[in-house]
């Protein structure tokens, strides 16, 4: 039996604003606090400026406070406990792409995934209507 033994991966940093149907996303070829602080810092450009941001992350690694991770003054991160992925909205995001624009695909080349990637990501965030609907939680939502 052939098979491919080929093996290149991109990363898709992405966060979403469901009140707004906004989003910032970085596409990198690895994942680390640096790159964590190059995604934070696009995240820090859309957030409105009477607002500030709230930032879902899990346990990962990467997203880890410390001396490496640099969060900007309009973002705080509010961390999950383990194992509840249920409970960030974003996981919905990135089941939706792998169901729809990223799933089951080969691509011959590192480019051509980065360029999947960001096409998934800018046709999900064109669609309001989607994003609002797969990453509104009203148990979420903050008010006055």
């Amino acid at each position: 039996m052939v098979r491919d033994d080929r093996h290149d991966s991109a990363w898709l940093f992405g966060a979403i604003c469901p009140e707004r149907a906004v989003g910032a996303a970085v596409v990198m070829p690895w994942v680390s606090s640096e790159v964590m602080s190059v995604h934070l810092a696009e995240i820090s450009k859309v957030v409105s400026p009477t607002a500030h941001c709230v930032l879902i992350c899990d346990g990962a690694g990467w997203h880890q406070s410390g001396e490496r991770l640099t969060i900007p003054s309009n973002v705080t991160l509010l961390r999950l406990p383990p194992y509840a992925p249920e409970l960030n909205p974003i996981e919905n995001v990135w089941e939706y792409l792998r169901g729809n624009y990223l799933g089951h695909v080969v691509w011959d080349t590192y480019e051509q995934i980065v360029e999947a990637c960001c096409s998934a990501w800018n046709a999900f965030i064109q669609d309001i209507e989607k994003v609002t609907s797969v990453t509104t939680r009203s148990w979420a939502k903050v008010t006055n």
